[in-house]
Order: structure tokens, then C-alpha cells, then sequence
């Protein structure tokens, strides 16, 4: 199957009028509005006041339902980053089984410019169907279907008046959209584990997706010699050493074997910095890269092709020397489609939307690939309201279907988890 899920409004036939007017619509709309209307873009006002916000909201929740709650719900901190916290609610499980953690990032990329006058980056527009604000869809939207989700599990709890026999978790994570030094930390902390079944909640446009393509990042220095532009040959030109290093890194890519599932591996030269002046033979040139990998292709092979165009570009442009240094290194991750937790979504969506979500690829890469590769955990997953060609963009925005749905995805299946035998 390749068919996106069918909107809510058409599942359900439901008119934008009367999504409007649904009380559980209404709650998920203004949660997502509030979390977007406070500035935690990275860099810049970074997480410090929506982690407050997210953590007064979560123990409030806790407080009213703790009296007929028959465990005690926790809510935890680190501060990895001075000043920018994670967050961790938990509702222990009477079992061994394995725990359920909705991961959620609470940074934003910077705001940025071209918002429209009418649909400012901060101010959480409603118009159209849609949420507009930064972050609508990347991914406080996913956020706020999380935490109401948590919410529903309380109430169902409370209800019920029975522990879990699976422990239920809400993450919230710092510095996703930088270095994702938030989730290594949480994986330091023991919050996130091998044995784990993690979903985060990206925007997936109603699929599920498991899959990332490895990502390495290379710091490229070449050095030189100055000279009179009249005169190259007295000096060592720093800039066109890096250029064949860049010619010869783009032509052994392309000649990569491809992947079954994650198509082929690719490169981007995101920034390049070096020279003085268009007359003076450039000393110095820098750039960096982001090589995009795919299996058979490891990390180290793509050191050996860095390598080898540094050799390249030194034997082309004398008395030039390069050397680099790794900045960021994720492995790839591939789909396991026997995961007990891709079932049990793909159980969820079945009964939600009338026809269970299909399996794709995630072009980026996600807090719970971090997981997925750190922890070789087979049992993370992104599911979430959104598109993510629209993330990251001026004008972005969450539709307020895709919320309807997610949450009511989330609170379906942390109702079908908590006491199922699995």
C-alpha cells in the first residue's frame, strides 16, 4: 500500500464547522496554540519557559486525578544544557513489560523571516483549518496531542481505578533541533533504554515511519599560502584545494551503492568559508558537510572518501595540507516490520482512521533515531500531526484534522497497551 491515510474530516465526515465546535477538537487546538505562542526557537529564547509551562501543566493534571490514581505519578528533570531542562512524567506499570515513552522535542528552529502579516511566527493563528506559528507542525502540534494523550491515560486510570501493567511515559527533550544533546541525555539518564517501545510524535503526514538515513558531518579545513593574486604560484591556493576536494567527494558519492529502503546516499557542502580578497591567494578555506548515509555505506567509509579527496587535493594544488574533524556522526536506521510497537500503531490507526497507516522512510533524522542508534533499540517509531516539508518554513502550520487524529491515535493505543499481554 502507498495511499496516504484519508483527513479525519473525510473518515469521519465531519465538517470544518462542527470540528470547531468539539469540545475534545477545542482542547487539542488551544493546548497546540499556547505551546506555539511561546518562543522556544534553538537558537534563540531556547526551552527554559515551555519546559515550565509543560511541567506546571503536567502536575496540575497529576494533582486533580492523584486522589483516585492507585500509583504515584512522577515527574522528573535534567539539565543537560545550563538552563534548558528535559522533562519526565511517568505512570509506573505493576509489570516487567515492556515501557511506552512519547517523546517529544520542546525546541523549535529559529523563527525566522517571511511569515505573512496575517500569520506571524508566534502568534498561533488559527484560519483556514489550520494552525499557523512556528513550530505548528515541528512539533508542538505533536506535543500537545502527547500530553493530552498522558491527560486521557489518567482519566482512564482513574477510572478504572487499576495501575497499568505497562509503565507510560511523556519525554520532553532539549536541543533536538541542534545536536540533540537532549536525548543523549536522556539516554544517559537510563529515561530512554534498549527494551523501550519510543514514539516520537514528528510531523509523519499519516504515516508511520521508522527509518533514517545515517547522517555524518564533516568540518573540511584546507591551509596554504598567501600570495599577490599576480603571482599564484608563489602562494597556495587554500580555496581550490577545497574545491577538488569538493569535486572528487561529489563524484564518490554518486558511485555509492544504493539501499533497498532508503534509496541512495547523498551530500550537501552547507558552508564553505575562506580568503581575504578577490587579488590575494586565499591561506585558508573551510567547509562543511553533511553526508546523508545509506547501508552498505558505514561512517568509516565515509572517512575514507574524505580522506582520499584530501590526498586528491593536495597532490592538484601544491603545497597545500587538509585536515578535518567529525562533528556529528548518526548512524543509519532501517524499519523492523515485526516491532510490536509498529503493530500496535498500526492497530491504532486502524481503528481511528479506518484503514491502518502505511510504513515509510523519515528523510530526517529524530530523537528516537538517536535512540534507535545509540541503544539499538528496534522499537522506535515517528507518528505525528503535520507535514515535514512544511517544518522549518516561514508560514508553518499544523492542520486541525491531522491533531484530531493524532490524538486520538495516541489515546487509543496507550488504552489498548496499558493492560494488553503483549
Amino acid at each position: 500500500m502507498s495511499k496516504k491515510p484519508n483527513n479525519l474530516d473525510t473518515i469521519r465526515h465531519i465538517s470544518h464547522q462542527n470540528l470547531k465546535e468539539d469540545y475534545e477538537v477545542n482542547e487539542v487546538i488551544e493546548l497546540t496554540k499556547k505551546l506555539i505562542s511561546i518562543d522556544s526557537s534553538d537558537p534563540g529564547a531556547y526551552e527554559s519557559q515551555i519546559e515550565r509551562y509543560i511541567y506546571t501543566w503536567l502536575t496540575e493534571r497529576i494533582t486533580v486525578s492523584a486522589k483516585n490514581l492507585p500509583v504515584d505519578v512522577k515527574v522528573d528533570e535534567i539539565e543537560p544544557l545550563e538552563g534548558r531542562r528535559c522533562l519526565k512524567a511517568t505512570i509506573p506499570g505493576t509489570t516487567d513489560k515492556a515501557a511506552f515513552i512519547l517523546l517529544c522535542h520542546l525546541d523549535t528552529v529559529m523563527l525566522g523571516n517571511g511569515w505573512n502579516p496575517d500569520t506571524p511566527a508566534l502568534g498561533a493563528i488559527l484560519k483556514d483549518g489550520r494552525i499557523y506559528g512556528r513550530g505548528a507542525c515541528d512539533m508542538k502540534g505533536g506535543m500537545a496531542c502527547a500530553m493530552l494523550a498522558f491527560s486521557d491515560a489518567l482519566n482512564e486510570i482513574a477510572h478504572r481505578n487499576q495501575a497499568p501493567h505497562r509503565s507510560i511515559s511523556l519525554v520532553c527533550t532539549c536541543d533536538e533541533e541542534d545536536f540533540m544533546r537532549g536525548s543523549e541525555a536522556a539516554i544517559a539518564a537510563g529515561w530512554l533504554t534498549a527494551n523501550q517501545w519510543i514514539l516520537d510524535t514528528e510531523p509523519t503526514d499519516g504515516y508511520i515511519r521508522m527509518a533514517h538515513k545515517g547522517r555524518t558531518w564533516f568540518e573540511l579545513t584546507f591551509r596554504g599560502q598567501t600570495a599577490h593574486a599576480s603571482t599564484p604560484w608563489r602562494g597556495a591556493d587554500a580555496i581550490a584545494a577545497c574545491a577538488e576536494a569538493i569535486s572528487y567527494i561529489r563524484d564518490a558519492i554518486v558511485s555509492l551503492p544504493r539501499d533497498a529502503e532508503l534509496g541512495k546516499t547523498t551530500v550537501t557542502f552547507g558552508q564553505i568559508k575562506g580568503g581575504y580578497r578577490p587579488y590575494v591567494v586565499p591561506d585558508s578555506c573551510t567547509v562543511w558537510i553533511d553526508i546523508r548515509l545509506v547501508p552498505p555505506t558505514t561512517p568509516d567509509d565515509a572517512k575514507k572518501i574524505v580522506d582520499a579527496a584530501i590526498t586528491h587535493a593536495e597532490k592538484v594544488v601544491t603545497k597545500t595540507h587538509g585536515f578535518y574533524k567529525i562533528t556529528g556522526n548518526r548512524p543509519a536506521i532501517s524499519s523492523h516490520i515485526n516491532s510490536p510497537l509498529l503493530l500496535a500503531i498500526c492497530k491504532s490507526t486502524q481503528h481511528i482512521c479506518g484503514e491502518k497507516a502505511d510504513l515509510k522512510i523519515f528523510t530526517g533524522y529524530s530523537d528516537s533515531a538517536v535512540v534507535a542508534g545509540k541503544c539499538h533499540n528496534p522499537n522506535c517509531a515517528s507518528y505525528g500531526p503535520g507535514s515535514l516539508e512544511i517544518a522549518h518554513k516561514p508560514n508553518e502550520y499544523v492542520p486541525i484534522t491531522d491533531l484530531w487524529r493524532v490524538h486520538a491515535v495516541f489515546s487509543d493505543l496507550l488504552k489498548n497497551i496499558m493492560w494488553d499481554d503483549s
